[in-house]
């Protein structure tokens, strides 16, 4: 769970008013995640003699569950209703397929004979998969983080009324007390213990708990647009927080999570200044700092690309190894970003490697990214990933010692007596203190890094979750699209359209409502805010990579419903729809986590929609965003990053960027999106897609085309625009002013920065 300079926002604010909730069981309960490791996560494989309701889910993590001992339900109304029934306390546990202490937790207490005869006789006890129920991850996330003081974490465990209401909260606990925590036996009996002989202190704890949630989760006044000075102050403290060293921010302690959507503040910030003439240089090297010692850190898998959840230790080194979808998704768009700043290899070389990653191991045949891959394989954490120095030696033979040089591998190892890759000196210095030169000592190390790839290769993977979410595939998309054109290559435009391809076909309902989850060729759970604003952010990225007007289409109907069935009158939009399931408090926020506020991101959709479209409602509706979170916004503003990117975009006004395409009359309708495939290495297309524009929107008119006329009434960006001589040719216009036409790719970069 992330923290750290998030820790000031809404859910800190709660914490004084929720006393009497963490008073309510006098049992000490620490919810941040240990800081010890357990390696023993091993499974027999002995035939189950145990089968439960699980065994029905499509949830990867629900399914591992479903051969304990424990009588655990899926969350639903056949659970409450028991609870309700036979007068019983709701135990909730709530986690994911990759995580570590979750398996940690089942091995200890969920496969413990002793701890389900407590939990069966005491509880009704229910299993929900974070992901596949971000709504109930974040109710009662929300409430342990209340509870607990700010920390927070999976496993959740959980104490509810059998109406929902929350009592108690953690995360992990062992079997018996150890690590400063109440043992999980001890817990369930004193729980047990005050639900039969003090249930009013029990109904006190709940009142004060679901109280403190309500006062979080209200909304305030809407108030004016959110300044654009909020974002210098935001930079300002984000700057102040980030490590000068090593990069990044510290979550709380050593914790260090990827800081994406910080990143991409601080090189806005940069650019406004540039353009100002007083560039803030400092924003550009604190992200630079960061990238780089992610990039050569053990966060970054030097052999198979991709990154770890996040890293344990400040310099980046040692990660808990989790890959998720969305981290590759935010990730690869920053070293994109950071590569049409700088022009660095590097960066390039990152961002193509992670896509390179997803594409080969996380991309279902059917299109769709699945969700990730887990931190253990034989039940050890991290044992894919680590190796001794003995066994590159035996891979390598004389190249052992140049790639042991290079990636930090030694003897006693750089973590727990075993090596995680990394790099902490350039290509420079190792090849002079080998006396190789550099050309040589890269052309090794790439011929090294293949051979223990494929050696990688040959053992136990880590667990793969499965399931095709919605949100995460548009994250992925929104990469993967840009990337094409950033970095030249029509694989990942590819990638991109077959995922959009299978979202929109395979998780839908019959009456076209999109869906959250699909797995095994079940799709279900009508999707959230976030499916949908990160699905419209992946289709108009699509869009302005491809120009094949049909992503268009697919994002402009999303938005309909998302305005139909999320809006919230008093502005924003709530993140469950209003026909879903009713539970505790229907909550509406913009506060970024592990991934970016639904509402933050779909304020960037409606802005780019209403300068597409020449919608004057979009824009009403992104501002109303604005206007409805304004005063959060002003008060928490590093909590809400990507809504203050919206804010840039809006504030500064984007670059609108018109491409006209020649094409013949009498091709077939299909040969215009041909065209725009075969134009992936246009010279002028190129150009664009180097520049840094932070805010620009991008229109393509395949002039000649049949459908030509028909799209210029729908894009009125592209009325008038006809091409020069003949040429691919770009127009580029600002607040309702337009720059000469060119076909010169020089011309463009020019208009481009100005």
């Amino acid at each position: 769970m992330q923290s750290g300079i998030h820790a000031s926002g809404p859910i800190a604010a709660a914490r004084a008013t929720a006393a009497a909730a963490m008073a309510c069981i006098a049992l000490a309960c620490k919810a941040d995640q240990p800081s010890q490791r357990s390696n023993s996560t091993m499974k027999t494989t002995t035939q189950p003699t145990h089968t439960n309701r699980l065994i029905h889910a499509t949830s990867p993590y629900l399914l591992q569950h479903a051969h304990n001992p424990v009588d655990w339900y899926p969350w639903g109304a056949e659970a409450l209703e028991r609870a309700a029934r036979e007068d019983k306390p709701i135990f909730l546990s709530i986690g994911y397929a990759a995580c570590h202490w979750c398996h940690v937790m089942e091995r200890e207490s969920f496969e413990s004979e002793e701890i389900a005869e407590i939990l069966n006789r005491h509880f009704v006890s229910i299993k929900v998969d974070r992901e596949e129920r971000p709504d109930l991850d974040d109710i009662y996330m929300k409430a342990t983080q209340i509870y607990n003081q700010g920390g927070g974490g999976w496993p959740m465990s959980v104490f509810l009324l059998p109406d929902g209401k929350p009592f108690f909260a953690g995360t992990y606990f062992p079997p018996e007390s150890r690590y400063g925590r109440p043992g999980f036996k001890d817990l369930l009996n004193e729980i047990a213990r005050l639900w039969k002989d003090e249930r009013q202190k029990i109904s006190e704890g709940a009142k004060s708990l679901t109280e403190a949630l309500q006062g979080i989760t209200e909304r305030g006044e809407s108030g004016p647009l959110i300044p654009p000075e909020t974002i210098t102050r935001t930079v300002d403290m984000l700057s102040r927080a980030f490590d000068r060293r090593h990069g990044g921010i510290s979550g709380g302690g050593t914790n260090k999570f990827p800081p994406s959507m910080a990143m991409d503040l601080m090189l806005r910030e940069y650019h406004r200044t540039s353009q100002a003439g007083t560039p803030r240089k400092e924003m550009l090297d604190l992200v630079e700092l960061t990238l780089a010692r992610m990039a050569n850190g053990g966060i970054y898998d030097q052999l198979g690309g991709g990154f770890a959840r996040y890293s344990t230790d400040v310099e980046w080194l040692a990660p808990h190894f989790e890959k998720m979808l969305y981290d590759q998704g935010l990730v690869s768009g920053i070293y994109l970003d950071a590569y049409q700043v700088t022009g660095k290899p590097l960066y390039a070389r990152i961002a193509r490697e992670t896509f390179d990653y997803c594409v080969a191991d996380l991309q279902s045949p059917e299109g769709g990214f699945y969700s990730s891959r887990d931190a253990d394989s034989e039940g050890v954490e991290g044992k894919f990933y680590i190796w001794s120095r003995g066994e590159i030696e035996q891979a390598l033979g004389t190249d052992a010692e140049l790639f042991c040089s290079f990636y930090d591998v030694s003897d006693g190892g750089n973590w727990e007596g075993h090596n995680i890759l990394r790099v902490t000196r350039d290509a420079a210095t190792v090849a002079k203190l080998n006396r190789v030169p550099v050309e040589e000592l890269e052309r090794r190390l790439a011929a090294a890094r293949a051979k223990l790839l494929d050696i990688r290769s040959r053992r136990v993977p880590p667990g793969l979750d499965d399931k095709v979410l919605a949100s995460w595939n548009g994250l992925m998309i929104a990469s993967l699209a840009r990337g094409s054109r950033v970095l030249d290559d029509a694989r990942y435009r590819a990638a991109a359209a077959k995922a959009a391809d299978m979202i929109l076909a395979r998780l839908r309902r019959e009456d076209g409502r999109l869906l959250r989850t699909y797995r095994a060729g079940k799709a279900h759970t009508l999707a959230y805010l976030d499916d949908h604003a990160f699905m419209i952010e992946g289709l108009l990225n699509l869009y302005e990579a491809t120009g094949e007007v049909r992503w268009l289409d697919a994002a402009a109907a999303l938005t309909l419903d998302v305005q139909k069935y999320f809006a919230d009158p008093a502005g924003g939009y709530f993140f469950t729809p209003d026909d879903g399931e009713k539970l505790l408090l229907r909550a509406r926020d913009a506060e970024d986590g592990a991934i970016p506020s639904g509402n933050s991101v779909h304020a960037m959709n409606l802005l780019r929609l209403s300068v597409l479209l020449d919608d004057k409602q979009m824009l009403a509706n992104a501002e109303g965003i604005f206007k409805g979170f304004s005063q959060t916004v002003q008060r928490f503003p590093t909590s809400a990053e990507r809504m203050l990117a919206a804010v840039d975009f809006h504030s500064r006004r984007p670059k609108e960027v018109v491409f006209v395409m020649p094409v013949s009359p009498v091709a077939p309708v299909s040969q215009p999106v041909r065209d725009a495939v075969a134009t992936m290495n246009d010279p002028l297309q190129a150009a664009l897609w180097r520049a840094y524009v932070p805010n620009k929107v991008i229109a393509h008119l395949p002039y000649g085309a049949p459908q030509a006329e028909a799209l210029t009434e729908r894009i009125p960006l592209l009325a008038g625009r006809v091409p020069l001589e003949g040429r691919p040719t770009a127009y580029v216009c600002k607040n309702f002013a337009c720059q000469a036409p060119t076909t010169d790719p020089v011309v463009l970069a020019e208009q481009l920065r100005n």
